[in-house]
């Protein structure tokens, strides 16, 4: 396996990707799935990275968010990064691809010198959250959000030493 930067070539597979990783997690947010899909935006503004499996296949990607200053950041703290849209192929959930994307990120993180990693998941993102938790990502109602009225984000946080 290996993680790197998306390619452009390779956008519009890992929008299909994240759409379908998204919908297999019960997320289904009216208005998002352009959002979800906008690879290249995101990687304009963000780091868009991907874990590709052996046989050559991607089979997750995720945003990494450098700073506060990204218009991706869903944050305003200055020593802080974020992790955003991080999506695994239904085909691939429990092999470890979303832990990995979420470790590079957190690795990331420690060699920018940044003191937290920010993250919010939906609710229905169990699997995630579980992830999440045993990376060492406490929860902080502080952080959770509503996009719209009848999407309710909830706000995760890890304090890096």
């Amino acid at each position: 396996m290996e993680i790197r930067p998306v390619r452009p070539e390779e956008h519009t597979e890992l929008a299909d990707l994240t759409v379908a990783a998204y919908r297999h997690s019960g997320y289904d947010e009216d208005g998002y799935e352009e959002e979800l899909r906008d690879v290249a935006g995101r990687a304009s503004g963000a780091e868009v990275l991907v874990l590709v499996d052996d046989d050559g296949r991607i089979v997750g990607g995720v945003t990494f968010v450098p700073d506060h200053a990204s218009p991706y950041a869903e944050f305003d703290a200055e020593h802080a990064c974020g992790i955003r849209m991080l999506a695994v192929h239904p085909d691939a959930q429990g092999q470890g691809v979303g832990e990995a994307l979420a470790t590079e990120c957190i690795g990331r993180a420690r060699r920018l010198g940044r003191h937290e990693v920010i993250l919010h998941s939906a609710r229905t993102m169990r699997a995630a959250q579980h992830i999440y938790e045993r990376l060492g990502f406490e929860r902080d109602p502080n952080l959770d959000w509503w996009p719209n009225p009848t999407v309710e984000l909830l706000g995760f946080r890890l304090h890096l030493s």
